[in-house]
């Protein structure tokens, strides 16, 4: 049995699978180059990270790293120099856009891999219903060679539904797992720059005006 074989015995049911098959494919081929090729920071990275925030110099360090976790980084930092003081609303907020940016296209890939199947068992159904139609018409006086190659005609949109879904579900699998594991390690260097990160000076230097300006206050009201 060749290709044109499959299309012609198992309709338009097949068709339908196989835009599946395409959709699919692209969105797969897609999110395996953009993990391949966005970078990793590595561990040498992440120590290089700690002794440049010991030093208050993280800037360099963040220049040189790429990924989601440099986009995390840089937004921290660019929040701290302005000034920002709730800077773990900032790293969710970038950490969220950067996991939703890796994601993209699963949830297709999902519905895709969870539904063919159905369509798949959905075609046989159809192709069932047909056979035991031509069975009634015939009386029963239908020859069992005839029976058997419109059950099996029926039974190929389920292998061809099968056939898409495990492949489908199978890497989305792989690419979640990739998507855990660049999100754990966001949030690995997020922690570490917020840990770390040196506080504002400025805010440090109002802060400490503000409280000799009180502490005058009060000696003066005391004379």
């Amino acid at each position: 049995m060749i290709v044109t074989d499959i299309f012609d015995k198992g309709g338009i049911i097949v068709w339908i699978l196989a835009v599946y098959s395409f959709i699919a494919l692209t969105i797969l081929f897609e999110r395996t180059l953009r993990f391949t090729f966005m970078g990793s920071p590595g561990r040498k990275n992440e120590y290089q990270l700690l002794e440049a925030l010991k030093q208050c110099q993280p800037e360099n360090i963040i220049n040189k790293m790429r990924g989601p976790e440099a986009r995390l980084l840089q937004g921290i930092w660019q929040a701290s120099k302005e000034g920002v003081q709730d800077l773990n609303r900032v790293a969710i907020r970038i950490g969220s856009l950067e996991l939703n940016n890796l994601e993209k296209g699963f949830r297709t890939l999902s519905f895709l891999g969870n539904t063919a199947p159905l369509l798949g068992l959905l075609g046989t159904i159809i192709g069932m219903i047909k056979a035991f139609m031509v069975i009634e018409q015939a009386g029963g006086q239908v020859d069992a060679q005839a029976l058997a190659g419109g059950i099996w005609e029926a039974m190929l949109t389920t292998g061809v539904g099968l056939a898409v879904a495990i492949p489908v579900l199978l890497l989305l699998h792989l690419l979640e797992s990739a998507a855990d594991k660049r999100a754990q390690s966001m949030r690995n260097y997020a922690s570490l720059m917020l840990e770390y990160l040196p506080k504002d000076k400025k805010s440090s230097d109002d802060s400490e005006e503000l409280e000799a300006t009180h502490h005058r206050d009060g000696i003066t009201h005391a004379v």
